[in-house]
């Protein structure tokens, strides 16, 4: 993983020359909980202004191919301008984002992709939270000099996006979704935080046993076992628990 970091940020250096105002890792690889098997390397880069068309695209190919040698889920990075940063923007806008479920998209029209890929995403509040309170700069400013503290209220519409459906997504993404809920209620109540995998933990010794094992089988897929079994009525009965006692915390 260092390697893919070293290389990620020496070409965004190269790539992006005295636009690019720093470089932060996010997620799992920066709390300590990275399993090349289920975790993707979360990055965003930070820049002065404005990025051509023709410099996007060659930042694309930059990043599809390092993303194509990395872990198997790859990078996900965005591009966002260091003015919505601070003071900051919400929902934040971006010029830039990739994900491996947008590999396809971009190989098959990238010029398409690089006109189309730019908006604004919830998600960055969280990220930008994650990189303030335990992330990783790897190149340029220091984050608490680019990133603006992200309002509470803006931070829980956040995450709270991020598991609302959780009811009806549960079966389809079950460890994902049980480790997450965990994490949100752990913040609502606590103010923590966590990674997924200190999400499950705090669970752990927070809720009733009854679900103890649903957790521990998430927290085992996530390191790795494959000998795992959900209990799909029990999960949907779980994200229904955690939505209310969620709710409730934010009366």
């Amino acid at each position: 993983m260092e390697q893919l970091l070293t290389s990620f940020t020496d070409r965004s250096i190269e790539l992006l020359g005295d636009n690019l105002t720093g470089i932060y890792l996010h997620g799992s690889a920066a709390m300590g909980c990275f399993n090349p098997a289920k975790s993707d390397i979360d990055l965003i880069t930070v820049v002065r202004g404005p990025v051509s068309p023709a410099v996007r695209r060659a930042y694309m190919d930059m990043v599809t191919e390092l993303s194509s040698a990395g872990p198997a889920k790859g990078i996900e990075m965005s591009v966002v301008t260091q003015d919505v940063c601070r003071p900051f923007v919400y929902p934040t806008p971006f010029i830039l984002h990739f994900s491996v479920a947008h590999l396809e998209w971009y190989r098959n029209d990238p010029d398409g992709y690089i006109r189309k890929m730019r908006g604004a995403d919830k998600d960055l509040a969280a990220h930008f939270t994650v990189i303030k309170k335990r992330g990783r700069c790897l190149y340029g400013a220091p984050a608490d000099a680019v990133f603006a503290e992200v309002p509470v209220r803006d931070y829980i519409d956040s995450i709270w996006n991020d598991v609302a459906d959780a009811e009806e997504e549960i079966a389809g993404n079950p460890m994902y979704l049980i480790l997450n809920l965990a994490r949100v209620l752990a913040y609502i109540r606590t103010k923590l935080v966590l990674s997924k995998k200190e999400g499950g933990e705090w669970a752990l010794g927070s809720l009733p046993e009854v679900y103890h094992p649903l957790i521990r089988e998430a927290l085992g897929e996530y390191a790795g076992s494959t000998e795992i079994s959900y209990d799909t009525a029990a999960a949907r009965e779980y994200a229904a628990y955690m939505l209310g006692q969620i709710s409730e915390a934010l009366k």
